[in-house]
């Protein structure tokens, strides 16, 4: 069934959102101890209800160690107190809901922290109730040193403990033990986890690593997923809140998605669409659209209310392991031609706005082509400013800077002598050049376009809810998509190429007579023939409304 012959439930919200992911420690900090909190997170709500978000995706502010920019959780149930306390983050939570607001936080139960007094229990004897909440072996697994998720950093996926005089596994670092899922009384802390914060208000959860989450681990086990798990979250997750929702990061071939999303849209409703996000910046850099064609199509079926999530940047690496290899030396040559800025031999650990070397051009395109992607687009803090990285910061911290509200000191984030990561300084990408404040008041800023552009956005439904297909055009390096829905239509055009294109759009593919420019007044009139058209300057683009 396609997404048009579904039965419509204009009541799933997540349809057309906008996402905004931000990570608290970062982003404003109220008390001036250099940290970014919830009061403060407060106090920029209204901003972010302005530039046009629905949902907020907050990143791990729970208690931890912090050695994993928060991934290495060592309480599931509390606020770090860094961040402010428990009824700071209530207050923010309605302040929140006031304006409309969704709020999705990070589950992250792969794996623990070491710090977490499970494992701290766990490691102490054999008979302690949390020994079995964790993966060891008396001897040391074959393949201990494969199948590690950062490559050239990490070192090991088994680890002996010197406590408990036993290899522990660790898919990722190693001061964050995984946890057995598929132990029954890890999986009951799990929807314990979600009943929690689901209690505090939130429209749901963004889950991390869920191919490992879901993956059968341990010495000797035979590799398989279990699927039903996923299953069995979402049935807990709307008996407790109808319209929450399960985000997932799951970096996957496109021939495994519907096990993600299950056959009936009874597992995940969302998924990270990471097949087209990797090819989309190969066409960026290539011009060759051919590659992002093929995603597309690879990724056109799911369940009617199950849908993608587009991004052009987030947290971690640009990670483009799914390329081949010679499409992926193309990408590191356009993007991040010098080794510092390559990560685990397969990404690319810089900002957006930077790998496009500052080209508004180029932005407003990468930009224009995550708002009219089939799904729900989602944005890094920052990157609607223009923010830049800092390349002397370890591994994937240096796109993880404070952000940019202004010219004062520490770009308004924090009055405090030192902050809890560098605001960036330098003379293009620094707070006293690129910042909210300066933006604002600049009518043509990339600030307000975007905010312009997530206003049109909004008003697409077609985008979340219809049926697409992509139009075959004479034009190389330029992609064409159109939308119908409800017996409305749109028609999208993207010039991937730094030379003009002249898009020839045929009788057959669109049978309106004037085609209306949502963005400028460069409406077009089909000529005798019913033929369209439309010239695109270089890393053009056009959104129409068929008339």
């Amino acid at each position: 069934m396609t997404p048009l012959e579904a039965p419509v439930m204009n009541d799933l919200w997540y349809k057309n959102a906008v996402i905004y992911c931000l990570d608290v420690e970062k982003y404003i900090d109220a008390n001036g101890d250099g940290i970014g909190d919830f009061p403060g997170l407060t106090t920029k709500l209204d901003y972010l209800a302005g530039l046009g978000v629905t949902c907020l995706w907050l990143q791990p502010f729970y208690p931890s160690p912090n050695k994993d920019n928060g991934y290495d959780v060592s309480d599931y149930y509390g606020v770090h107190p860094k961040h402010g306390t428990p009824g700071e983050f209530v207050e923010f939570m309605n302040h929140a809901q006031q304006l409309g607001l969704r709020v999705i936080v990070d589950l992250v139960v792969n794996h623990s922290s070491d710090r977490h007094p499970w494992f701290q229990s766990a490691r102490t004897s054999r008979g302690s109730p949390y020994r079995s909440w964790y993966l060891w072996s008396r001897t040391r697994p074959a393949g201990w040193n494969t199948g590690m998720v950062f490559p050239g950093v990490q070192k090991a996926t088994w680890t002996r403990d010197p406590v408990a005089r036993e290899y522990y596994f660790h898919r990722f670092y190693k001061f964050q033990p995984d946890l057995n899922t598929a132990n029954p009384k890890v999986r009951q802390e799990i929807m314990r986890i979600m009943g929690y914060w689901l209690q505090q208000g939130v429209s749901g959860f963004r889950m991390d690593a869920v191919p490992f989450l879901i993956a059968a681990k341990g010495a000797g086990v035979k590799p398989h997923k279990d699927y039903e798990m996923l299953h069995e979250m979402r049935d807990f997750l709307q008996w407790r809140r109808r319209d929450a929702i399960l985000l997932a990061e799951a970096n996957v071939p496109p021939d495994e998605n519907m096990e993600y999303f299950g056959e009936r849209g009874d597992r995940l409703q969302m998924m990270l669409n990471f097949p087209v996000n990797q090819r989309l910046f190969y066409a960026l850099a290539t011009g060759d659209i051919r590659p992002l064609v093929r995603a597309l199509e690879a990724t056109y079926e799911r369940p009617p209310a199950a849908q993608w999530v587009n991004f052009l940047r987030s947290h971690d690496e640009l990670d483009l392991g799914r390329l081949t290899d010679v499409q992926r030396q193309r990408v590191f040559a356009a993007f991040g031609p010098a080794r510092e800025m390559q990560l685990y031999d397969r990404g690319i650990r810089r900002r957006l706005t930077p790998m496009l070397d500052n080209d508004r051009r180029k932005l407003e395109l990468a930009f224009s082509l995550l708002f009219t992607l089939p799904g729900t687009p989602m944005l890094q803090y920052g990157d609607e400013i223009g923010i830049g990285d800092d390349l002397s910061l370890p591994e994937r911290e240096c796109a993880r800077t404070p952000m940019q509200w202004s010219s004062d000191v520490n770009g308004g984030f924090s009055t405090a002598r030192k902050t809890v990561r560098p605001v960036i300084s330098d003379p293009i990408y620094g707070y006293h050049r690129v910042n909210v404040e300066a933006q604002r008041r600049e009518r043509n800023s990339l600030l307000n376009w975007i905010e312009r552009k997530i206003r049109m956005r909004r008003e697409c439904p077609e985008i979340s809810w219809g049926d697409w297909r992509i139009l075959e055009v004479d034009a190389s390096g330029v992609l064409a998509m159109r939308y119908a829905w409800e017996r409305r239509a749109l028609v999208f055009l993207h010039n991937f190429t730094p030379k003009p294109r002249a898009v020839r759009l045929r009788p057959s593919d669109v049978k309106s007579p004037v085609l209306v420019d949502l963005l400028a007044k460069h409406d077009s009139q089909a000529d005798e023939a019913g033929r369209h058209v439309v010239e695109l300057q270089p890393f053009d683009y056009r959104w129409f409304r068929e008339r």
